[in-house]
């Protein structure tokens, strides 16, 4: 199955991991999208839902970013465990023993522009 899963206007994903990425909670909205019980994620790496199409510059920016104590914004392409994929706005805070990570919705518009930028990343 490889098929989009489109967010609902109201769905807002949340998770949260330590320093070293290894996820430490999620709400259940990220688990419903992602399809994964909050038992499989806690204590995996957050990366088990990176898409394959992502390109590395996007998640160097992302850590360089929020290491360095900053906020970052982005599209983030993710896959659903099975097989299947679905695209978020994220917002990555640091904090002090960890990341959160805030994810809504993101517009067509906005997916199409994110592929064209990730093209040209690789």
């Amino acid at each position: 199955m490889n098929d989009e899963y489109v967010l609902l206007k109201e769905d807002f994903l949340v998770s949260q991991t330590d320093k070293k990425g290894i996820i430490t909670f999620a709400n259940e909205d990220f688990c419903k999208v992602a399809g994964y019980t909050l038992d499989e994620l806690v204590g995996q790496p957050h990366n088990m839902v990176r898409h394959h199409d992502m390109p590395k510059a996007a998640f160097k920016d992302l850590w360089d970013t929020v290491k360095g104590n900053d906020i970052w914004t982005g599209y983030v392409k993710n896959s659903i465990k099975g097989g299947g994929y679905y695209w978020v706005y994220a917002t990555v805070y640091p904090m002090d023993d960890g990341y959160m990570s805030c994810r809504r919705k993101a517009s067509p518009d906005e997916i199409e522009a994110a592929e064209k930028l990730y093209k040209t990343m690789r």
